[in-house]
Order: C-alpha cells, then sequence, then structure tokens
C-alpha cells in the first residue's frame, strides 16, 4: 500500500472516530434538539373533543386573585357542567391542586360536585436527590419521591387521582412526559393526561395502547397543537356565569386549569420555540398522543453511532481520494438525504439524531474543501517556485491566475522574443584570473543580466557559462515582447559597462558583452523526463538568437530585420546588410545594430 493511501486510512479512521466521540459526548445535544423540533414537532388538527377552560385573567377580576380562591369557585364550575345529565362532559381534568383539608363547607361542597360527574383531581411528588448507605457501598438516586401531594381524602375517593408533575429537558424545553410516577413501594400513580384519555377511550368502547417509556416512565410528545389552539377563550367566569352552552362540553374531556400570565404555569415546548406554552394546554397535547396512539420511539444511540462512523470513515476516505468536485456533491446528497430519512423515520414512529449524520457531512464537505485547498496551495507553491527561477514574479503571478494548464505538458508553439547574452573574452580571463576571483565576477555579471531581465518581464531560460538566454512571449503573450527584449539587450549592454568600470577599479578587469535578439515562432515548455525537467524554449529561432550574439562584439546589440520592423521608428538602428554570416543561414540574411530605443 502507497504512504499516501496509508495516511488516508489513518485521517479517515481519526477523523471517523472523532466524529463519533464529539456526538456521543453530548456537545451537540442543543443543536441536535433544535433541529430535531424544527424538524419533527409540526402542528396538526386539534382534537374537538378536548376543550379548555381557562382559569385566566377574566375569571380573576370577577372571583380575586386565583391563589386566593376557596373551593367554591372550581366547585361552582363543576355544578355548572354537571346540571344537565343529558349534557355532561365526559371527563373533567382539573389542573390544580387540593391536597389538605381546609375544614370548610367549601371542601365538602367540592367532593360533592366532583361525585356527579367523571373527574381527574391532581397529585404531585417531589423528587430530589438521595443517597442510601448499605453494605455494598453509597447509591444514589437522582430522581428519589421525597414527597407527595395526593387530593384530600374526601376528594380522594370520588375521583380519579392523576400526577401533573412537569418534566423539563436539560435545555429546558418540554419534550416528554411523565406516564406514571412512584411516591412510594408498590404505588403507581399515572399521569392526569393519561388518566383522562383512558376515561375518556373506556366511555367510547376503546383500548389505549400504553406509550413505550424508559426507566423512569419518560415519553417523548409529538405535538399537535401550538399555544392557544385548544383554548377557546372560554373563561371559567363565563361558565359559572351561564355563559357557555353546554353542546361546547357534552362528551368530551373538559380541562380546567390556569391561563394567565404570574400563575407560574407556562413552559417552552419544541413546537414553538419562541413562546410558551400554559400547562393545561400541555396536558391537552399529551391526552391527543394518547388517544391517537402517536407514539414515537427514540432510536437507542449505539446503532445510530456506529452508522455515524461508518458513514464518515468511508466519506473521509473518498474527501482524500477522489475529486473535490464528486466529494462535496456526495456530501451534500448524504446530508439532504440523512434529513429526508430521519423525517421518514419519525413518521413510521422513530426518532433519530438528525445532526449527527448531517453535521458530520458538513463537516466532511469542510473538510473535502480544506483538503482542496491544500492540495490547491501545494500545487501552486510548487509551480511558483519552479516559475520563479526563470519567470519575472508578476508573470508568475499572471501564469497562475490564468491556471497552471497553461504550462502544457511537452511545450507549445508560439512567437517568442529570444534574447543571448555573452561575455567577450572570458576564457582569456578565466586563464589570467585564480577561479574565486572568476565566480566573483561571474555571480556579479550573472545577477546584472538576470535582474535586467525580471525588471523587463522576461523569462529567464537558463545560465550557460557566460551566457544568458531568456524570451519573451511565454508562457503567456506579451504584446511588446520584442520592444522588452530589446530594452532589456541595451539595459544589459549598459550594465555591464558599468561594471566594467567598477570591475577596472578593483582588480583591473574589462567586462564587454555581446547580445543577440530575434524574433519568431519557437516551442516553450517543460523538456526533459518527468523527473528532471527544465521550462525552455526550442527552435531555429532560438538558434538564430544565439547566431547573433556569438558574433556581436563587446558593448553590441545584433538583432534580426524581423525585430527591426517591429521596433519601426521606436529603434535606432543600423544595417550590417549581409556583411555578417551566421552559420546555418542563407545568404542575405541581415542583421542590424540597435543602437537606441524610445520610451514606449
Amino acid at each position: 500500500m502507497k504512504r499516501s493511501a496509508k495516511l488516508s486510512l489513518l485521517f479517515s479512521l481519526i477523523g471517523a472516530i472523532l466524529i463519533t466521540f464529539i456526538a456521543q459526548s453530548n456537545i451537540l445535544y442543543g443543536p441536535d434538539q433544535y433541529i430535531q423540533d424544527m424538524l419533527y414537532q409540526k402542528p396538526g388538527v386539534a382534537s374537538a373533543d378536548i376543550v379548555i377552560i381557562g382559569i385566566d385573567n377574566k375569571a380573576q377580576q370577577e372571583f380575586g386573585n386565583y391563589f386566593n380562591w376557596d373551593r367554591s369557585v372550581v366547585a361552582s364550575a363543576l355544578e355548572v357542567l354537571a346540571s344537565d345529565p343529558n349534557k355532561l362532559p365526559a371527563v373533567v381534568a382539573i389542573d390544580a391542586l387540593y391536597g389538605g383539608r381546609t375544614e370548610d363547607i367549601y371542601d365538602n361542597q367540592l367532593v360533592d360536585a366532583a361525585s356527579k360527574l367523571d373527574v381527574i383531581t391532581a397529585s404531585s411528588v417531589e423528587f430530589d436527590v438521595v443517597q442510601t448507605f448499605g453494605e455494598d457501598g453509597v447509591t444514589i438516586s437522582r430522581y428519589a419521591a421525597v414527597g407527595y401531594t395526593p387530593p384530600f381524602e374526601l376528594l380522594r375517593k370520588v375521583t380519579t387521582e392523576g400526577h401533573i408533575n412537569e418534566l423539563l429537558d436539560t435545555d429546558g424545553v418540554m419534550r416528554h412526559a411523565l406516564l406514571y410516577v412512584k411516591p412510594r413501594q408498590n404505588v403507581t400513580v399515572y399521569s392526569m393526561a393519561y388518566q383522562a384519555a383512558r376515561k375518556y377511550a373506556q366511555k367510547h368502547g376503546q383500548q389505549l395502547e400504553l406509550p413505550e417509556t424508559n426507566s423512569r416512565g419518560h415519553f417523548y410528545i409529538p405535538y399537535t397543537a401550538t399555544p392557544h389552539t385548544y383554548y377557546d377563550d372560554v373563561s371559567l367566569a363565563d361558565l359559572i356565569n351561564g355563559d357557555v352552552n353546554p353542546d361546547y362540553y357534552a362528551g368530551k374531556i373538559v380541562l380546567i386549569g390556569p391561563y394567565a400570565e404570574g400563575l407560574a404555569d407556562q413552559w417552552p415546548v419544541p413546537i414553538s420555540r419562541g413562546k410558551q406554552m400554559y400547562g393545561v394546554e400541555i396536558q391537552a397535547n399529551v391526552i391527543q398522543c394518547i388517544l391517537d396512539g402517536n407514539y414515537k420511539l427514540e432510536t437507542p444511540d449505539r446503532p445510530q453511532l456506529i452508522l455515524l462512523f461508518l458513514a464518515s470513515f468511508f466519506v473521509l476516505l473518498m474527501v482524500f481520494q477522489i475529486p473535490f468536485l464528486y466529494s462535496s456533491i456526495i456530501c451534500v446528497i448524504l446530508a439532504i438525504t440523512h434529513i429526508f430519512v430521519c423525517a421518514a423515520f419519525y413518521n413510521l414512529g422513530y426518532i433519530w439524531h438528525p445532526l449527527w449524520l448531517t453535521g458530520a457531512m458538513v463537516l466532511m464537505l469542510v473538510t473535502s474543501i480544506v483538503v482542496h485547498y491544500l492540495s490547491v496551495a501545494k500545487q501552486r507553491k510548487k509551480v511558483t517556485s519552479t516559475l520563479e527561477r526563470y519567470v519575472a514574479p508578476n508573470i508568475v503571478k499572471e501564469l497562475l491566475r490564468e491556471g497552471t494548464e497553461s504550462l502544457g505538458l511537452g511545450g507549445k508553439l508560439c512567437d517568442i522574443a529570444v534574447l543571448f547574452v555573452d561575455v567577450r573574452g572570458f576564457t582569456t580571463m578565466s586563464e589570467n584570473k585564480d577561479p574565486r576571483t572568476i565566480v566573483s565576477i561571474l555571480n556579479r555579471y550573472l545577477a546584472m543580466t538576470s535582474s535586467c531581465i525580471e525588471q523587463n518581464e522576461g523569462t529567464l531560460d537558463k545560465f550557460i557559462g557566460d551566457a544568458t538566454m531568456a524570451f519573451w512571449g511565454a508562457p503567456l503573450p506579451q504584446e511588446n515582447a520584442i520592444y522588452l527584449a530589446s530594452k532589456t539587450a541595451l539595459e544589459i549592454v549598459e550594465g555591464a559597462e558599468k561594471l566594467s568600470k567598477e570591475l577596472k577599479e578593483e582588480i583591473g578587469v574589462d567586462l564587454r558583452v555581446g547580445v543577440g535578439v530575434h524574433f519568431g515562432p519557437a516551442v516553450v515548455g517543460n523538456m526533459g523526463s518527468e523527473k528532471h525537467m527544465d521550462y525552455t524554449a526550442v527552435g531555429d529561432t532560438v538558434n538564430t538568437a544565439s547566431r547573433l550574439e556569438s558574433n556581436a562584439p563587446g558593448s553590441t546589440v545584433y538583432i534580426s530585420r524581423v525585430v527591426a520592423e517591429k521596433l519601426g521608428e521606436k529603434a535606432e538602428v543600423e544595417s550590417l546588410g549581409a556583411k555578417v554570416k551566421l552559420k546555418g543561414k542563407a545568404e542575405g540574411f541581415e542583421v542590424l545594430i540597435l543602437k537606441s530605443l524610445k520610451d514606449e
């Protein structure tokens, strides 16, 4: 296995383990629950057989502050509900605690009124953390029942007890209900919602199916209605004053409970994250869930984690192995598909974590972008470092902007201006000076030539001993390639004369150069083998420029007629006619001396 494949395998394994660990650690709990709420909790059709009579502001205005009420108020409401034997409610659930006797006549009034109806009265359990010390050590119970408030005894005998304990998730949202509580050993109290649904179902000859719960009796609530859907603005005051038609509640489940600000019975619910719901409306949602048998089973984490690990591992492998476009498309498709799969499973009764796999795919997409970016950056860096040895930085930037494909494997044919420059008498100089001095002279001279080439946007092809080759018009076309090459030639001659003065003063050496410039077609590209290649130009144009340089006297620039014609009036030239014979060229090849150039 290749090293790159091994690294891809290793990184994919580490990435999949890390993603799985993050999912298992509940770091994503909040965002995952939020997405679940958005995806799963959709308003449905609220049952017309569930009605709410609210202890609202109107009732408080008429009977005083709710917390100061005696039991005659609710007793009066029950008496009205029982006043017409032909239009009795199926079940009445009172979402309020009546835990102790008050030793007044109103207790008896409430008991007497409740006995004439099928009433569910509230109880409540107080939970706390309890430590039990035994022979095997300390046992900690985080949800131990430490207090219990049932209805007072006389009321309990004529009604059905149902607990009203709320259950908030760790983010403070009520997504689960308690089917039962166990206030004492061998004592189980079912919820008010379940008792109301059970009573209603019995009267209609239906058998209820219990929801599947966890060890503490919790089950998921698929809300049907948003806040204020079950409530028709029917106040307890309206009922007591005889302003409610009995047809409104006849044969139905009637819920009586607080429905006003300040009564401490509002909770955040997943179906409306921005709006709280009164507890009596939550009871209505749970009742409809139980009556409809619309139960949702929360899928265990283990199979989801295994799926997450496998999907992350194989997608990461693809990210490292296949092109960026394909890996990105796969990540997006899998993320979207998972959302639809989660929604489909929810409709079948199973709750999955939508963020786990979808979030992992988004992370894979980001990873794919990063991997692609690093790969391109590495490629660009490699190309840049290679080209900057030959090409001016501004040309390198332009080349990279156009794309590395413009280099073309094997080269491409294009018109270029080619420049050759060489030192006159270098061999004799080398014989008269020690090697270190020669190397110093050569380096200063070559630095000067390469600087002139770079400043004029040329491509430095190579150094051949004391000779320098450069060209213009590749790798990118240049409209003024001939002018820049000619300008460079004159600057090199001027630079050589300046350097010669310095060398004359320092070590008594004269430095003279001959330069040749020609323009025409040539093949430009990477030449050589896969492991060893040069970015260079080949062809007759290159050979001709070399011949012009080799014949040029010191401090002279030879150009061809094609160069002179392209320069036109911008150049001052002197034709030598056919007096200069170039090796390999037919008779009549005209050579000219470039004396000066006007500024463009």
